[in-house]
């Protein structure tokens, strides 16, 4: 930064403030690069291409409609689903009468997978973290009562996305609902999973094929209906610097409309409902300008492929940061996410989802549920933001963020471009490894004590604030889903189901004929969300990632402080003792495919001295206890994300035991309820790491469960 990138005359003021200090010091340099100055002046937006453009016209900086909320206020969309069909409707009713506009549907991580729950692979998973879903008899159950004509609902939906919507729209058409008058959007974002939720099932080719052809078929079937939300929400989640999300969610679009025009299709037949879900997290004015800068890019995008200036409309559903959440002092999660929540609404989103305060433990229980709607209802109708459009336009800082935003993105996008876009750049790796390297380095800003969170690693509460926690009888979810199972197979007409299941594998093999369209008659026939996916399986095969784990980024961010050199002392010092590096394993069991915290684990315990083997996704415990035997590790590192872990952890230390490896230290991290600690203690897991746990803390503790176990070793 040069020294006239700041006014001379507010230099000599500063500077005397600062008693002959630098003013230039206070310049703070973003994760995604970006250096932020402490003033801003209308120099700063001189030449900025987004400049003096009017809402609800292209570029669409400043809003996709004319009058935004001065004429209609945002969707209040709260996401949410949990344990079974009949548990969620009764959730959803009484939200509905509460005051929310739209359903959004969080499915459980076995139906994501495309498993019934009566799959051995899913025993920790059913109900768990969402809703469970394996016919259209659930489907109908969730809606029973919500007139599905009148009421737009939104699911997130990728892997399992054919079977699942097929038995939505089966479920409409039983309800006396034609397909055409369905509303709502299906997430239908497969390249997003390939990089940071892994909730997949086929390779990316075949996906693409699938993403297509919902695409084709909503287009010319179901007009009221969006049949793509673009994520980036999961990509922030897992750690990607705001740049990163902006560019490898636009990118993800561009490829599906590449993928929907090779197919035949006119741009502006289908562009009209693509949408996009962004993540808005604490940077409260950088969040606001990255919506605007995506609605800016967007229209460049679409008037590349010709199409027309309302097809060049972003439009956007936002939700509340789940990371920026924290187990400690969990009220304080009610202020961060009202914030989150006002950056959203003032960057201009369509529709909003707030969490709730609890999320960073479990499921949202009722009451926590209604202060997060309630934030919205506030934001609406007490604070007077619906009154103006675009209020923040006309910011120098915001405005020159808007188009910083904008240079970093499209720059990141032209290097996607030169790999052969999007598709080729997921198959070598590239988003991934970024967005991997951006976690590693944002955790050691946080434990090192650069990046303060609030009530974690700075100003801790001195007492402990009661909360009620809602808890899932996993097994009580699963055996009622598998009875209902065992009743939709013994009825349905079995020559009907096998016919539609036949011909479904035969139009995913052949690649003639629509891949939903088959489904949809094989859900009519009363084809599970399992058979319906395992039939595709049959013609596509599973896609299995390759693990890499990255080095050096986590100790690097670290650099010479004093606790990280301590912790590597001191893991030094017991490797040479021992003989070797002390041994770890981190492991993903059951089909959570969030594996963030995994990652950032294993890169930070390689750089301060462990030898760390990571296990492939979605194991089973069998697998996971069979791998650390045979790669002889002193620890099994249990990470959980999606409320499995009384279930897997368990079964973990029981395989173990019949291996005759009983005495492996097994610990276990992720999103796990304090008040599950004891019941893992008397399980045999050692330790328990819940969120915020500061990494080179928990590895010192780690050596003094490995010099307990080496005591009788002289180590």
């Amino acid at each position: 930064m040069s020294k006239n990138d700041l006014p001379r005359d507010w230099l000599d003021l500063a500077s005397k403030e600062m008693k002959g200090g630098d003013p230039h010091a206070l310049v703070w340099d973003t994760p995604e690069g970006i250096a932020v100055k402490p003033l801003y002046t209308a120099q700063d937006t001189e030449g900025l291409a987004h400049l003096n453009s009017t809402p609800g016209m292209p570029p669409y900086t400043r809003g996709p409609k004319a009058t935004m909320y001065a004429g209609r206020p945002w969707t209040i969309r709260q996401y949410a689903g949990f344990s079974t069909a009949e548990e969620s409707n009764k959730f959803y009713r009484a939200n509905l009468a509460a005051g929310q506009k739209g359903l959004s549907v969080a499915f459980d991580l076995a139906t994501h997978r495309g498993y019934d729950s009566d799959h051995p692979r899913v025993v920790g998973d059913v109900g768990k973290a969402g809703v469970a879903i394996d016919s259209v008899e659930d489907m109908k159950i969730l809606f029973d009562g919500i007139p599905l004509d009148e009421m737009s609902v939104s699911m997130t939906m990728n892997g399992a996305v054919i079977p699942v919507l097929a038995s939505f729209i089966v479920a409409g058409e039983e309800q006396g609902v034609d397909r055409s008058k369905l509303s709502g959007t299906i997430q239908n974002d497969i390249l997003k999973e390939f990089m940071v939720r892994n909730t997949y099932i086929y390779p990316p080719e075949p996906s693409m094929r699938i993403v297509a052809d919902i695409i084709e078929y909503t287009a010319r079937e179901m007009p009221k209906y969006n049949s793509i939300s673009i994520s980036g929400y999961h990509m922030q989640e897992a750690g990607s610097t705001l740049v990163q999300e902006l560019a490898f969610t636009l990118a993800d679009g561009r490829e599906y409309v590449r993928a929907a025009i090779a197919k035949g299709m006119d741009v502006d037949a289908f562009a009209g409902r693509l949408s996009f879900f962004f993540c808005i997290g604490m940077n409260f004015f950088m969040e606001a300008a990255k919506l605007r800068a995506a609605r800016y890019l967007w229209a460049k995008i679409m008037a590349d492929f010709g199409a027309s200036e309302r097809s060049q409309m972003l439009r956007t559903h936002c939700q509340t940061s789940g990371v920026s959440l924290q187990e400690q002092d969990p009220y304080n999660n009610i202020v961060r996410t009202a914030y989150e929540a006002m950056s959203a609404v003032l960057g201009g989103t369509q529709s909003l989802h707030t969490n709730s305060f609890d999320e960073a433990i479990a499921l949202p229980t009722d009451f926590s549920a209604r202060i997060a709607r309630n934030t919205q209802l506030m934001l609406q109708h007490e604070t007077g933001v619906t009154k103006v459009v675009d209020p923040l336009a006309g910011s120098y800082y915001v405005e020159k963020l808007t188009g910083d935003l904008i240079d970093e993105a499209w720059a990141l996008m032209e290097e996607i471009e030169a790999l052969g876009g999007m598709t080729e750049a997921i198959n070598k790796g590239m988003p991934k490894a970024r967005i991997e390297e951006a976690a590693a380095q944002k955790q050691a800003r946080i434990d090192k004590g650069d990046e303060v969170i609030v009530g974690v690693n700075k100003f801790k509460p001195s007492f402990e604030a009661p909360m009620d926690v809602r808890d899932i009888d996993n097994a009580a979810v699963r055996d009622a889903q598998i009875a209902r199972l065992m009743r939709i197979r013994k009825t349905r007409n079995a020559e009907a189901h096998s016919t539609a299941l036949a011909n479904l594998e035969e139009v995913a093999r052949s690649g003639n004929g629509n891949i939903l369209e088959a489904a949809v008659e094989a859900a009519r026939a009363r084809a599970t969300v399992g058979e319906i996916s395992w039939a595709m399986e049959n013609a596509f095969g599973r896609h299995a990632a390759d693990i890499i784990t990255i080095e050096g980024i986590y100790g690097e961010t670290f650099g010479d402080d004093p606790l990280y050199k301590k912790t590597q002392d001191t893991i030094s010092g017991f490797a040479e003792k021992l003989g070797r590096k002390p041994r770890v394993l981190v492991c993903k069991m059951g089909q959570d495919g969030h594996d963030r915290g995994a990652k950032v684990i294993a890169t930070a315990f390689q750089d301060l001295g462990f030898d760390v083997t990571v296990g492939p996704l979605f194991q089973t415990p069998e697998e996971a206890a069979q791998l650390a035997v045979e790669e002889d590790v002193d620890i099994v590192g249990v990470s959980s994300h999606a409320a499995g872990h009384k279930t897997l952890a368990p079964l973990l230390l029981e395989e173990l035991a019949k291996l005759d490896a009983a005495e492996k230290i097994v610990i276990c991290g992720g999103v796990i309820p304090n008040q599950d600690y004891d019941f893992l203690h008397r399980a045999g897991v050692k330790q328990v790491f819940g969120p915020g746990t500061n990494i080179p803390e928990a590895a010192l503790s780690l050596v003094d469960l490995l010099s307990e176990q080496f005591r009788g070793r002289n180590i």
